[in-house]
């Protein structure tokens, strides 16, 4: 196969980052430009979550600019460069795809995910505890989800959905408790923890928690958009009630 526009980015981005290229992309460092792998990579998850594919192309092409230039500044302190990006993860999908590669047997894509866990241990050697390696940069609720399945992969798992609904029923009684006493404090605690057993509720049913919440946010504000909409006055002079049938009309509204 034959790359000639991947091989000319590249010199692009070579060329960006010269002397005699843009000031802008030239001052960048790794740390310069966490904000924006985060943002593109988002953006690229909604183009997927629209099903907008040629959206989708454009944004790959986004986060695959930080890949890029996150390679170039490694380069010129002859740290890494984009080959051994490539080479590095040739190999590890070589490695853990056995079933493909090598005489392993895999049938099903659960067998796959175990292959993959067992040989990501053995090459994670350096790992003491099921908890290391997860990034403290990972979103809250996102972390909450591989802290829970971490957690479930050592054995630490409700006996069944019931009580971890008990659960979650006697984390919001708690935070009651907290706000009648208003401490402060021990709201927030119990608040995280209602947050991390609803992970755990997700988890269970195989609902991916971050991205049911983003769905819930645009919900939200689709809704929003359509009271600001049908509203015949400014919003904040809205009683509760008036609010509440606004909130109905515009659901109603949507659905047609």
């Amino acid at each position: 196969m034959n790359y000639p526009n991947l091989e000319k980015l590249i010199e692009v981005i070579q060329v960006l980052r010269s002397e005699n290229g843009c000031v802008w992309d030239r001052a960048q460092t790794h740390e310069s430009l966490r904000p924006n792998m985060l943002e593109e990579a988002y953006e690229a998850v909604e183009a997927i979550n629209k099903g907008d594919i040629l959206n989708l192309r454009e944004e790959l092409g986004d986060v695959l600019l930080q890949v890029l230039l996150h390679s170039q500044i490694a380069s010129e302190s002859n740290e890494f460069n984009i080959e051994d990006v490539a080479k590095e993860l040739k190999d590890k999908l070589i490695h853990r795809h056995p079933h493909v590669f090598g005489s392993e047997k895999a049938d099903t894509p659960e067998e796959v995910i175990q292959n993959w866990e067992k040989l990501k241990q053995e090459e994670k050697k350096d790992r003491k505890s099921q908890m290391d390696g997860i990034p403290k940069s990972l979103p809250a609720l996102a972390a909450a989800q591989k802290i829970s399945k971490r957690a479930v992969k050592a054995g630490f798992e409700w006996d069944k959905v019931e009580t971890l609904l008990d659960c979650i029923k006697s984390e919001y009684k708690e935070f009651k408790e907290a706000v009648e006493k208003k401490d402060q404090t021990s709201m927030e605690d119990e608040m995280g923890d209602i947050l991390f057993a609803t992970v755990n509720l997700a988890r269970w049913y195989k609902i991916d928690a971050e991205q049911a919440l983003l769905k819930a946010n645009q919900k939200f504000m689709k809704r929003f958009r359509k009271m600001e909409e049908l509203s015949v006055k400014p919003l904040e002079e809205y009683s509760f009630e008036e609010y509440d049938k606004l909130w109905k009309s515009a659901k109603k509204e949507l659905r047609k």
